[in-house]
Formats: structure tokens, sequence, C-alpha cells
């Protein structure tokens, strides 16, 4: 009975080690998701800006 029990907790903590290792994965995806998607709204904000000042400068 102590044999099944030392294993059953063995087994309970392999898999707790599993999870953290999928919920890391899923954090490291959505900082990436995150970070694609403000890049993405920044850079196209600041592409505008630029296009901007570019035709007032080239404006007579």
């Amino acid at each position: 009975m102590l044999r099944m029990w030392t294993e059953l907790q063995s087994r309970l903590v392999r898999d707790e080690e599993g999870a953290s290792l999928v919920e890391y994965a899923l954090l490291v995806a959505l900082i990436a998701v995150i970070a694609i998607g403000a890049v993405t709204l920044v850079g196209n904000n600041v592409s505008g800006e630029l296009n901007s000042v570019g035709n007032a400068i080239s404006t007579p």
C-alpha cells in the first residue's frame, strides 16, 4: 500500500511539473501575441505620422 501511495505521489509531482511547462509556454505565446499587436499598431501610427511630415516637407 505504501509503495502504491509513493508511486501515485511521484506521478502527481511529474504531472505538476509538466503542467507548469505548458503554462509557461502559454504565457510566452500570449506575451508574443500582445507584443506583435503592439508593434503593428505603433508601427502603423508612426508610419502615418512620418508620411504626414514627409508630405508637409515636400509640399511647396
